[in-house]
């Protein structure tokens, strides 16, 4: 008996037998419901036999036969009033399970809930209900109209990656039709926001509308997507609206699970609870810097992978560096509590780091992971893992809390065909062509190439993309483009200081300057200005118009 559950009150399993039944009640099974016509198979019991035997074990049983492959509106709707009369839990049954797990779908589609959210937990389950999400989308109902829009190239994603690809396929190919897929109004500078919660940006420097970003010529659908249909050449969008495409681009970025701490969302922004993880929070974190004269200060970092790693630490050297100007830091203690095993991975630029460790007077708690946050009580606790494996809790009183949250792919990519089993974008690390689907591209934070997330390494990734689809396509010659892995993390260190870490796959250093000039892997002056001046005006003038300054894609020879 494999009993898959898909929410608290519903579960599913292959063709259960009358001898199960009573198991099913041990296991809190309260009704069964059958979704197998009788006959369906020669080894199949009736369904009467599984209703005597449920009534013996003291379950309710409902008969829904539904022939396979032909889930109609009307048995997804009888299946939801089954559930709202029968009592809870209820198994559902079929000769694999797909069936009800299908019905199960479909019908909390008709309740309102999210498509990605029902594909996930399906998934989750082992069904895949990527062939029903259409009539998901469509509030469980199958469609009456297509309602279909065709563009030659979509690209999943108005952040740095998608607008950075748009803008290089353009620049090559400036007749080519393009659309960007996007429900935002601002688009967002957040490697800005480092600077903003250290004082040194303001916060309106870094948001422009998206409108003043899309590239000339390319057709922006501003809507948020829902599932995605490979073998159909299609993304569903949200209210079921379906566009098809020659080429697909998926650059959606990360989700920020805010929810994944318990108690996090009810205290960002007060209680000293801050974090530059989002815009409206960064100018907060410079408030409560300023605002600090003694007590605790705690900045946190989740596991990997999350985008930028380097800037939970970013945050606090800057914090610490404004405490050391104030005369306060020997009144502050500074916890960084990281749920890693090393302060950074790339093991040439951790001697530099250390250096300001020391210098500030850090406490590095590696292996502790934020879970849970109590904002009126100025209390965080996090789980610490030892180096043999065993976790312990851990309770923390601070005055002011830097969080950083879990990071995940978003909702809608990692329950969709696309995903690795991790729910990650599946690509080739080094082409950044879709491992298992011809046409598809990935770029970005999403994807599951082993490259640092941070907005140069899309920069690096944009001009790959765009030549090897156009390769693809047979619009330009040459070699497919190969990416290295650059990822870029300018670690400041220092208000005026910064160690420009460069690098790329298996930690190999890729520094763009000579040595002479800017040494990485030591604290610099110039990285600063670089940093200061010349990156927001390469992002905004340059990565997102296709002008592809130090970034030009190297061929494979």
């Amino acid at each position: 008996m494999d009993v898959k559950r898909l929410s608290e009150t519903v579960s599913a399993a292959p063709q259960i037998r009358p001898a199960e039944v009573a198991d099913l009640a041990a296991l809190g099974f309260r009704a069964v419901i059958c979704n197998r016509p009788d006959g369906e198979g020669p080894d199949q019991p009736g369904f009467e036999e599984l209703a005597r035997a449920a009534a013996e074990a003291g379950l309710e049983a409902a008969y829904l036969p539904v022939v396979s492959g032909k889930v109609t509106d009307a048995d997804a709707a009888a299946f939801g009033r089954l559930l709202d009369r029968l009592p809870k839990p209820v198994l559902a049954y079929c000769r694999t399970g797909t069936r009800s797990a299908t019905l199960w779908s479909l019908a909390e589609a008709a309740r309102g809930r999210a498509l990605p959210e029902i594909t996930a937990a399906a998934k989750a389950a082992g069904y895949d209900m990527t062939g029903v999400a259409r009539r998901i989308a469509n509030g469980g109902r199958t469609p009456t109209t297509s309602g279909e829009v065709r563009h030659e190239v979509v690209v999943i994603g108005g952040g740095a990656a998608g607008i950075a690809v748009a803008a290089s396929l353009k620049a090559r190919s400036p007749d080519l039709d393009i659309a960007i897929i996007d429900p935002a109004d601002i688009h967002y500078y957040q490697p800005g926001w480092t600077m903003v919660g250290g004082g040194v940006f303001a916060a309106r420097t870094t948001a422009r509308t998206m409108a003043s970003l899309i590239p000339r010529g390319v057709a922006w659908i501003k809507a948020a997507v829902a599932a995605f249909e490979p073998a159909n050449n299609a993304v569903i969008l949200d209210g079921c609206r379906v566009v098809t495409y020659g080429r697909l681009v998926v650059a959606p970025g990360l989700k920020l699970d805010w929810g994944g701490i318990e108690g996090l969302s009810e205290t960002l922004g007060r209680n000293g609870v801050t974090s530059n993880y989002r815009y409206d929070l960064a100018p907060y974190t410079w408030e409560l810097v300023r605002g600090l004269k003694r007590g605790a200060a705690i900045f946190t970092q989740p596991p990997m992978p999350i985008k930028c790693a380097g800037a939970p630490q970013k945050a606090m050297y800057l914090a610490a560096d404004h405490w050391r100007r104030s005369g306060v830091l020997g009144d502050i203690r500074i916890d960084f509590c990281n749920a890693g095993a090393v302060l950074f991975g790339v093991k040439d630029y951790v001697p530099a780091l250390m250096e300001y460790v020391g210098r500030y007077g850090i406490h590095l708690d590696f292996q502790e992971r934020l879970t849970r946050v109590d904002g009126p009580a100025r209390t965080a606790w996090f789980s610490r893992t030892s180096p043999h494996g065993a976790t312990t809790e851990v309770e923390r009183h601070f005055d002011m809390l830097h969080v950083v949250p879990p990071q995940t792919a978003p909702d809608f990519l990692r329950a969709s065909p696309l995903a690795d089993a991790a729910g990650w974008l599946d690509v080739d690390a080094a082409t950044l062509r879709h491992a298992r689907f011809p046409g598809i591209y990935g770029l970005g934070d999403a994807c599951n190439a082993p490259n640092a997330k941070t907005a140069a390494a899309a920069r690096k990734q944009a001009p790959i993309v765009a030549h090897n689809l156009l390769r693809d396509m047979g619009a330009v010659q040459g070699n497919d483009a190969l990416y290295d892995g650059y990822g870029s993390c300018p670690l400041t260190v220092a208000r005026g200081r910064i160690v420009l870490a460069e690098f790329g796959y298996g930690g190999r250093l890729l520094p763009s300057f000579p040595a002479w000039l800017i040494d990485g892997t030591r604290p610099s002056r110039l990285a600063w200005l670089l940093k200061e001046r010349m990156l927001p005006w390469i992002y905004w003038k340059a990565m997102l118009r296709g002008r592809e300054w130090l970034a030009q894609p190297e061929l494979a020879t």
